[in-house]
């Protein structure tokens, strides 16, 4: 496995303070490597896009960083942590080492500005002793890396369809070459077809150019396709990381086989899909000992009472799964 190039450490994000405060994100500890494609999967309200929004500090009120480090290992210097930044660090950080494409493509574009304008202000913001007729070269070369014709540039974001947008925000999130891109949901409101159109063409950039991805969604079939690895989110944190391989065929938590069995099989024989009991914990009001216990089918006697530790299960020593489960039970930390 390559070197790692994105590290969270027991990130912990709320919505509000004191007593009342929502407990959104919960000691996550997540590593993205050097060009690796991470899946994050979980149902909505499982604290994805607040773990992303965290990570990059655009949380909006009431979001709060309670606690943890995201650490940011550059090609050249030291690794520093992205939430002590100064907000001019920040500045300079953003877009050009990591950058984010967000779920909505029509509300993230602005309305009112071409194309080339919105292109060409990402450029001039980050390298303004560029010219005119290079931003305007490069934005050209941006579109066309994305399958646009350069000619779409003149093009209001009304004037496109929902797949162009889409890879119009690529092409933004790309224009600074940052070294993580991290996609929020990119696909949600597009068609089976343009979704696998827009994937495929985001793992040959990512072939090319080299970046990294964190990808989140909560179609897990996607991620089987298009992830090297994948993790599993409920109820604010991490249940299950493993290859994406081998959580298709052999998943350990009931969560991620319940995902799993909650869309068609991608090849073999067809299966009966099953889903999963009941609704979401209330991030108000939390369920003693592991979360996803009141839904689970395998649930025994210390579920209710006791949190999991996510680690490699005890007997198997494969350090890249990891699961948070009672039914394989990882050794405890040593205090």
């Amino acid at each position: 496995m390559n070197a790692p190039v994105l590290e969270i450490r027991g990130l912990d994000v709320d919505y509000g303070l004191g007593d009342e405060a929502v407990h959104a994100v919960r000691d996550v500890h997540l590593t993205l490597h050097r060009g690796e494609v991470l899946g994050l999967a979980g149902e909505s309200g499982s604290g994805k896009s607040t773990l992303a929004y965290g990570l990059t500090r655009l949380l909006p009120p009431p979001g709060v960083i309670r606690g943890g480090e995201v650490i940011y290992h550059p090609d050249d210097g030291e690794p520093y942590d992205v939430l002590k930044l100064t907000p001019r660090q920040l500045r300079g950080f953003r877009w050009a080492e990591t950058s984010i494409v967000f779920q909505g493509a029509m509300n993230s574009l602005n309305p009112v500005h071409k194309v080339s304008t919105q292109l060409i202000d990402v450029i001039k913001a980050h390298e303004p002793k560029s010219t005119r007729v290079s931003r305007l070269a490069r934005a050209r070369e941006l579109l066309t890396l994305v399958g646009i014709s350069a000619d779409r540039l003149e093009s209001y974001p009304h004037q496109l369809s929902g797949g162009m947008r889409q890879r119009v925000m690529i092409a933004m999130a790309l224009a600074l070459e940052p070294r993580v891109v991290i996609m929020d949901e990119p696909t949600t409101a597009l068609d089976v077809v343009m979704q696998r159109q827009i994937l495929g063409q985001l793992v040959e950039l990512r072939e090319r150019l080299g970046f990294s991805v964190l990808f989140i969604t909560h179609d897990l079939s996607l991620l089987v396709e298009f992830s090297d690895r994948i993790a599993i989110m409920y109820g604010g944190r991490i249940v299950e990381q493993a290859p994406a391989a081998q959580l298709y065929k052999d998943s350990l938590h009931p969560y991620s086989d319940g995902l799993l069995h909650s869309f068609p099989a991608l090849r073999g024989p067809r299966r009966e899909l099953t889903g999963i009991p009941g609704s979401p914990p209330d991030q108000r009001a939390m369920p003693t000992g592991c979360s996803f216990h009141p839904r689970c089918p395998r649930a025994f006697e210390p579920c209710a009472e006791r949190v999991p530790v996510l680690g490699t299960p005890t007997g198997r020593g494969d350090p890249t799964r990891t699961v948070a489960c009672w039914l394989h039970p990882a050794p405890e930390p040593v205090a």
